[in-house]
């Protein structure tokens, strides 16, 4: 008999800025939370005017994956791998920076000319012991080759995993399930989930609220919320385990759900670098600084 996932805990977000300036949305304790998630940056949505936009200059990594999840607007990226390139709407990228990579993120020059809406998500997954040092690798699906299904007040974006029949080409170095979700007044999805995975719903805009087939025991909410099974716009919910959740719509919302499995393993995390121990940041840093990061 399937088991359907509750909301266990609400965490808020509060707004944090970062590379060259530029505002994010992030959820509160991210990192320690739900593994193997260690943040989840909603960019904007803001409106930049002429030669007003902001990106990320050149920044290392090493240990973990970043993903670049366009809504509105325009950027480019370079990295020292080589890879170059633009993001538009819908477009994803996905960066694997293993033993580590250096890259930038910034305006699309036409787009930093012009001004305009700036939307999207960035998100950092960690990566087990054994794969923080693999080669870098760099995966980027277009919106036309990132897979889409709509279906009864449902439209959902399959960026990893798989969704009402549709799966993600992109290729994971764990389970990963991660998809952008909008859906009407009154609609209703049901989702399944590996039982194993941790789970969570990001909200960032509207309100749905969890129904469950059985009672499921919650544990009591943090920041003094109460166990309530809604959850709207600016909110991380973190799930109970379970095989599927059962989404309803109470407005017009958009979401993503996330999925992955706990690493249990200690995180060390320094800036840009997440590793297992203290050495392993301090030999990050001074690999930075000699010149054989990279090597």
């Amino acid at each position: 008999m399937r088991t359907t996932r509750a909301v266990t805990e609400i965490v808020p977000t509060h707004i944090v800025r970062e590379g060259g300036g530029f505002k994010v949305r992030r959820p509160y304790r991210m990192g320690r939370v739900m593994s193997p998630f260690l943040l989840i940056d909603e960019m904007g949505p803001v409106n930049y005017g002429p030669g007003e936009a902001l990106g990320a200059p050149w920044h290392p990594h090493r240990g973990f994956e970043t993903v670049t999840y366009l809504l509105e607007g325009r950027m480019r990226h370079e990295d020292s791998a080589g890879n170059s390139g633009e993001l538009n709407p819908g477009d994803v990228q996905w960066m694997t920076a293993g033993r580590g990579i250096i890259h930038c993120e910034e305006p699309q020059e036409e787009f930093l000319r012009t001004g305009g809406k700036t939307h999207g998500f960035q998100i950092w997954v960690n990566l087990p012991s054994s794969h923080k040092m693999m080669e870098p690798r760099y995966q980027e699906v277009p919106s036309s080759e990132s897979p889409v299904v709509e279906q009864d007040g449902v439209w959902a974006r399959v960026i990893a995993g798989e969704c009402m029949g549709a799966t993600s080409s992109i290729d994971t170095k764990i389970p990963i399930t991660l998809i952008h979700v909008r859906m009407g007044t009154g609609a209703r999805l049901i989702q399944q989930f590996e039982p194993d995975l941790n789970g969570m719903i990001y909200v960032f805009g509207g309100e749905i609220a969890l129904e469950n087939k059985m009672q499921v025991k919650v544990n009591p909410m943090a920041f003094g919320i109460g166990a309530k099974q809604q959850i709207q716009d600016g909110e991380l919910a973190l799930l109970s385990e379970g095989d599927e959740i059962m989404i309803k719509s109470k407005s017009d919302s958009e979401f993503l759900i996330l999925a992955g499995p706990e690493l249990n393993e200690p995180i060390e995390r320094y800036g840009p670098f997440v590793m297992n121990t203290r050495e392993e940041i301090h030999q990050a840093l001074s690999d930075y600084r000699n010149g054989t990061f990279l090597s």
